[in-house]
């Protein structure tokens, strides 16, 4: 997720986020539209990273059912205000990762939606154009689970959005099942990460690619491609371009 220069303090961090990602009408409808590719009323999704529930909103506007992942305290609150009294959205106040346990969470104080599981994420951003205000300045240990023991408790989504800020490739190393569709973020300043979660979905089935960049909720291509064509796409991408999410269908 593109780095935002918020004010300082959680409290007006967070307030900001629930403007920027809630507040503007014409981006839920072009999110709605992107999702109901993936989704249909009656399926199940999973939020990993789920900072104020922005998906959720779309996730339960499309009719899913949801299980989101929050491990920040800030806002999982402000999920369990938003969706809280939703029978259908499960919320977890937790991290996701490549294997069960727990995990040190590292925050930015002042921009949360960049607050990463990732120490390699943040020696990247060191000194990068758009990167260069963040800073982690605090840590914390929270509880990870992997997607494979999500999966086994609440079943097989139909998508799963991943958005854990340079972390993507770790909760794919613990998935070992095939959902029809996913997202993953990429960020221009670790492109190695993406390829890493490419290599991954390759391994696990053929799933052809997507992306979309920015917040755009546009997908660049008219049709799917294969990950060796994903793969040259985002290594010519210019610095600037920052991140984005890529898509994984499932081939039939």
């Amino acid at each position: 997720m593109k780095p935002v220069a918020y004010p300082r303090g959680t409290a007006k961090s967070l307030s900001r986020s629930l403007r920027v990602y809630h507040g503007d009408h014409v981006r839920k409808v072009a999110m709605d539209s992107l999702y109901a590719r993936f989704l249909r009323a009656g399926d199940l999704a999973f939020d990993i990273g789920a900072h104020v529930g922005d998906r959720i909103s779309s996730f339960r506007r499309l009719g899913a059912r949801v299980v989101a992942l929050e491990p920040q305290p800030g806002p999982a609150r402000a999920l369990r205000l938003i969706h809280g009294r939703d029978p259908k959205v499960t919320m977890v106040e937790a991290a996701c990762g490549d294997s069960e346990g727990t995990a040190t969470l590292r925050i930015n104080s002042a921009n949360p939606t960049v607050s990463t599981l990732s120490g390699e994420f943040v020696d990247a951003a060191h000194g990068q154009d758009g990167w260069r205000e963040q800073v982690w300045d605090r840590e914390l240990t929270v509880p990870c689970t992997t997607l494979d023991v999500l999966i086994g408790e609440h079943g097989l989504p139909a998508f799963i959005k991943i958005d854990v800020e340079g972390f993507e490739a770790h909760v794919l190393a613990g998935l070992n099942q095939t959902p029809p569709a996913l997202s993953f973020e990429f960020t221009t300043i670790q492109r190695d990460v993406a390829e890493a979660c490419l290599d991954r979905l390759a391994a696990l089935g053929p799933y052809r690619f997507n992306v979309a960049l920015g917040e755009s909720q546009q997908l660049v291509f008219a049709e799917a491609v294969d990950a060796e064509a994903m793969r040259g796409y985002l290594r010519d991408l210019p610095h600037e371009a920052n991140s984005g999410d890529v898509y994984a269908l499932l081939s039939r």
